[in-house]
């Protein structure tokens, strides 16, 4: 290969091999005022699947939180490590950098000796894009931490940083291995986060930092009770390269009703217009409301997350929890599709996916 070519960038579909997740320990007094202890017991059982599923979580922590103590009672098994990364909040996903790989080792990655001794030695392969991140329009300061994790978490990894000046979280994309990434004109294309920039702009940018090929537009902001202004990991969601689950709902009298809809049309057309001949199939959305005292909440099963051996999907003591667990079970043939309880943390306004960011095996 000649070496003046450039390095090209991918990001890995979810569900290829992960090295580990980064997650954020919730700590936040405002985004749960009134449950944070029971949320932080909702986020324990996520932390001890993962660790078991994909070898190590990565807990970003304040350097407060990392007494003995503390750290006994957050991870009670041992394939985890504590980072000293101060956060103002716990949505990993949004604000920790979007891991991609290269397709070459790159010259004057970050030596071995520069790596703490806790993470894997050969990361001359992996990238971190850091995002412009102004907390989903600039909702709820202050993010001036959070701004600064995904520069640390390359940093302590050796993965060469990746700056972009799109304003972007995490939620808002979704790949598979194909090249097709979604994501909502809600978010996106917001002027609370990227007033400047063209739809053209914007799949340029896309395509150049995560490899992809073909951008497909919902048009977002369905689910009620979500903040982000319509993240597309509680909308639609791939579960293998032709296979796409959508937030549903059979109640034509439910208020979300008519977006849904006009999501689904937008994915329909978007798969034509590129003539791709994909599976969509509805996750219908909890039968009930999801509320917390008078609170409606963005109850979503498409915010699962899949790890190298489980696919956690959020549950909400709802009927339709057992229904969403069988949808997936059925395209998740080689992983144990587990359900844990989600509704404490998603008082926070996200669940599982939100606070999860994988990082892939080169």
């Amino acid at each position: 290969m000649n070496e003046a070519e450039p390095i090209k960038w991918r990001m890995p579909a979810e569900w290829k091999p992960h090295a580990g997740t980064w997650v954020s320990w919730p700590h936040n007094h405002e985004t749960w005022p009134h449950n944070l202890k029971k949320a932080q017991k909702e986020f324990r059982n996520l932390i001890n699947l993962i660790a078991e599923s994909d070898g190590c979580a990565y807990i970003c922590l304040n350097s407060d939180e990392m007494s003995a103590e503390y750290c006994t009672q957050v991870v009670p098994y041992g394939r985890t490590i504590l980072c000293d990364i101060p956060t103002n909040d716990a949505w990993a996903r949004d604000f920790a950098p979007t891991f991609v790989v290269a397709d070459k080792p790159i010259d004057g990655a970050p030596s071995s000796e520069s790596v703490p001794p806790w993470f894997p030695r050969d990361n001359a392969w992996l990238g971190a894009v850091d995002w412009h991140y102004n907390a989903w329009g600039g909702k709820y300061p202050p993010f001036e931490a959070d701004q600064k994790v995904a520069e640390i978490v390359a940093q302590q990894t050796g993965a060469s940083y990746i700056r972009s000046n799109l304003c972007l979280e995490g939620g808002a994309i979704e790949v598979n291995e194909s090249g097709i990434l979604l994501t909502t004109r809600s978010c996106v294309l917001n002027a609370n986060r990227n007033p400047e920039w063209s739809i053209e702009a914007v799949e340029t940018e896309l395509k150049s930092r995560l490899g992809i090929d073909h951008v497909i537009w919902l048009s977002g902001e369905a689910i009620e009770g979500d903040d982000t202004d319509g993240h597309i990991d509680q909308l639609a969601r791939f579960v293998n390269d032709t296979t796409i689950v959508y937030a549903w709902t059979e109640d034509r009298s439910d208020p979300q009703f008519p977006e849904l809809q006009q999501n689904l049309e937008d994915l329909q057309r978007g798969l034509e217009r590129l003539n791709l001949n994909y599976d969509l199939i509805p996750l219908v959305l909890p039968k009930d409301p999801v509320m917390f005292r008078d609170q409606k909440l963005p109850g979503s099963y498409c915010n699962f997350y899949i790890t190298n051996e489980t696919v956690i999907v959020p549950q909400f003591q709802d009927v339709h929890d057992q229904l969403a667990l069988k949808v997936l079970s059925e395209h998740f043939p080689n992983r144990d599709v587990v359900g844990l309880p989600s509704t404490n943390l998603t008082v926070g306004l996200g669940s599982f996916h939100c606070l999860t960011q994988q990082m892939p095996k080169p």
